[in-house]
């Protein structure tokens, strides 16, 4: 599914570039549920953005599928994002003015989704994170973890082959936390869906079929895979 190459990516030039990978080559098999932890710092959240291609590499070769990451156009990259991928952040990232079912349904309204069709599956996305009876209530009106619980709808409601989960539980408090460490692992086993999650949490990286970890841009342990 994901597979990584020699992959190398520095902020700054000359004198003052600063390293935040280091020929880093991994591979993440469909349908795997990976965290990947480490230190503050040590390059988690970029590798996740460089994988996703949100951000660009500067060396190395990344692979979805059969698809090269590393020779596609901004453009290209968006549209295999808004396709194949779902997105979960510690800060949400909801629009304020739209309702939960909107804000849900805004990856498919961007696809070209007819506007009934886009609702009807965001009200269903919207069932399976157990959040109905709040389709109509603003981020405003919403506690954090109701808050995080629409972002996963959203992630999930164009049927993502991938989720990139950064930080989902940092914001939280341990019983919200449950719910989303809850759901996450819910599209891992039911659904098939590859899961790749940055954390510092514990309780998320032992949900994980393999933990990854980094230090300093490297992996220092790829883990063993548990079935």
């Amino acid at each position: 599914m994901i597979r990584v190459e020699h992959l190398t990516k520095t902020y700054g030039q000359g004198n003052a570039a600063a390293y935040a990978l280091r020929d880093i080559s991994l591979e993440i098999a469909e349908g795997e549920s990976v965290a990947v932890t480490g230190p503050s710092g040590c390059g988690k959240t970029t590798l996740l953005h460089v994988l996703a291609g949100i951000e660009t590499l500067d060396e190395g070769k990344v692979w979805i599928g059969n698809v090269a990451l590393h020779e596609l156009k901004e453009q290209e990259l968006a549209q295999l994002r808004l396709e194949r991928m779902g997105f979960v952040f510690q800060a949400y990232h909801l629009v304020p003015v739209l309702t939960a079912w909107e804000n849900v349904s805004l990856p498919l309204t961007a696809r070209g989704f007819k506007a009934s069709d886009a609702k009807k599956q965001a009200m269903e996305a919207l069932h399976r994170v157990g959040l109905s009876d709040k389709a109509r209530r603003y981020p405003s009106e919403l506690s954090g973890g109701q808050n995080q619980r629409v972002a996963i709808a959203r992630a999930i409601v164009g049927r993502p082959a991938i989720i990139w989960a950064d930080e989902p539980t940092g914001a939280l408090d341990s019983e919200s936390a449950e719910q989303v460490i809850g759901l996450l692992d819910m599209l891992h086993k039911h659904d098939g869906t590859t899961v790749v999650t940055v954390t510092h949490d514990s309780s998320i990286a032992q949900k994980a079929n393999r933990i990854i970890r980094m230090h300093n841009g490297r992996v220092l342990d790829h883990g063993l895979v548990v079935q």
